[in-house]
């Protein structure tokens, strides 16, 4: 690490590590019910499990991207953050309000809105908890020595993400148009502004792994950040098809969001682009796997998996089934979840300077998660396709359908115990490099910039 201050991101990672294992632990309660073993349901019903895995999701991916945040800004600003006190004021804040948050789910204090079921009090709470966490990084950049294209996109991406959690908060009465503003935060977090966070990271890991000159990468960035904007914006109206809003959203969903994969897919071209270029051979390979990995997999879940149901004329009969989860799972593992262990399989090195990355662990961590990713995803979507021609083309009962279906769980249970095999071996990894270590300072392992 090049400055003091960067310590800061190792307490997000590990809070990120925490949180992701809880996330897990949810997961099996939940396909543990699906087939039927459901002993817990007095103490944490279905509905409840899911509320808590969801969030728990949001989470974690949001205390990533600060963590990644605290690590690239002080280097990309060449200077030490504005504020490490507040830092760590603002993370032991995030983490008591989540907690409330997990606890009032267990008590049925929440607002019952997908994603967004945080009680209304914590919402202000968030609200403030990020203004603090925007400052801290504003003025980093503010009293910066130098900027960069990737320093900015990060930070606007950071900055858009919580000027469209406001939306959410708004109260309507009116269910039609409280769910045309929840997809204000909901969609245009993951499908717009989540990906120039995206975009930034990966510009940033693609400079440090790479070799390739920052002037290329970042010329590719702009080309990333276009196509979001393209797509994403008016991509939105695919989730207003069936919510009670005018036709001409069929019309304007289905064109967009035929266009959205386009801003994942150019980010693929651009990471294996930049790597087939690359000038050196950067010793942290796993980093480079995570990193290339998030590129490839986040168009395969989010770009290619949501284009093939969103389009109207399929989305009527997929909407509400398991062909959504199908496509969700590999998305938010491929676009972020993804992106947040390369940023931290990139920084642990240099946090701790220790060099783990050159054992087998990690890319057994790599592998194991992913396979198991890509077998859920498979799982799901037999299950879903299934759940699509009994339920909506035959017409057979809901319940009945779900019984009918519950054998690809089993199939869904044995990859996501794969899955957790990997993350397991990742966390060890993050567990063993050890706390961050002042000899490490002034350096980064294999940095080729």
């Amino acid at each position: 690490m090049r400055f003091q201050s960067q310590k800061v991101a190792y307490w997000f990672f590990a809070t990120c590590m925490l949180l992701l294992s809880l996330q897990i632990v949810y997961g099996f309660i939940m396909g543990f019910a699906r087939i039927g073993l459901d002993g817990l349901h007095d103490y944490i019903p279905f509905n409840t499990a899911r509320a808590t895995h969801t969030n728990l999701l949001v989470v974690w991916l949001l205390t990533g991207f600060m963590g990644a945040a605290y690590y690239i800004i002080p280097e990309e600003s060449d200077r030490e953050l504005y504020s490490v006190k507040l830092a760590y004021i603002q993370l032991i804040s995030w983490v008591v309000v989540g907690v409330i948050a997990i606890i009032g789910f267990h008590f049925n204090w929440w607002e019952g809105r997908k994603f967004l079921e945080i009680p209304r009090p914590l919402d202000y709470l968030v609200v403030v908890n990020v203004l603090t966490f925007l400052f801290n990084i504003a003025m980093t950049i503010w009293e910066a020595k130098k900027r960069s294209t990737t320093q900015l996109v990060l930070f606007f991406g950071l900055l858009c993400a919580a000027l469209l959690y406001l939306p959410g908060m708004i109260y309507f009465d009116n269910q039609t148009i409280d769910s045309y503003f929840r997809w204000w935060v909901v969609h245009l977090w993951v499908e717009g502004v989540w990906e120039l966070i995206m975009g930034g990271i990966l510009s940033f890991l693609l400079i440090k792994l790479t070799g390739v000159d920052r002037e290329v990468i970042e010329k590719w960035l702009y080309v990333v950040v276009g196509l979001t904007f393209l797509s994403g914006i008016l991509g939105t109206g695919h989730h207003y098809y069936w919510i009670g809003t005018p036709k001409y959203w069929l019309m304007v969903g289905g064109i967009f969001s035929a266009l959205e994969p386009l801003a994942f897919l150019g980010m693929a071209i651009w990471a294996l682009n930049m790597y087939r270029k690359k000038g050196k051979n950067h010793p942290n390979k796993i980093a480079l796997y995570w990193t290339l990995g998030s590129a490839m997999m986040s168009f395969i879940g989010a770009g290619f998996l949501g284009f093939a149901h969103t389009w109207p004329a399929v989305n009527q009969w997929t909407h509400g089934t398991l062909v959504t989860a199908m496509h969700g799972h590999l998305a938010f593992w491929g676009a972020y979840a993804m992106l947040v262990l390369a940023v931290i399989s990139y920084a642990m090195p240099n946090l701790t300077g220790r060099k783990l990355f050159t054992g087998m662990s990690g890319y057994l961590a790599f592998w194991a998660s992913n396979i198991g990713m890509l077998g859920m995803t498979g799982a799901l979507a037999v299950a879903g396709i299934t759940q699509v021609y009994l339920e909506r083309k035959l017409g057979m009962d809901f319940l009945v359908v779900q019984k009918e279906i519950i054998f690809h769980f089993y199939g869904m249970l044995l990859a996501a115990t794969l899955f957790t095999v990997g993350i397991t071996y990742f966390i060890v990894d993050f567990i063993r490099h050890g706390l961050p270590s002042n000899e490490a300072l002034g350096k980064n392992v294999g940095d080729l910039d």
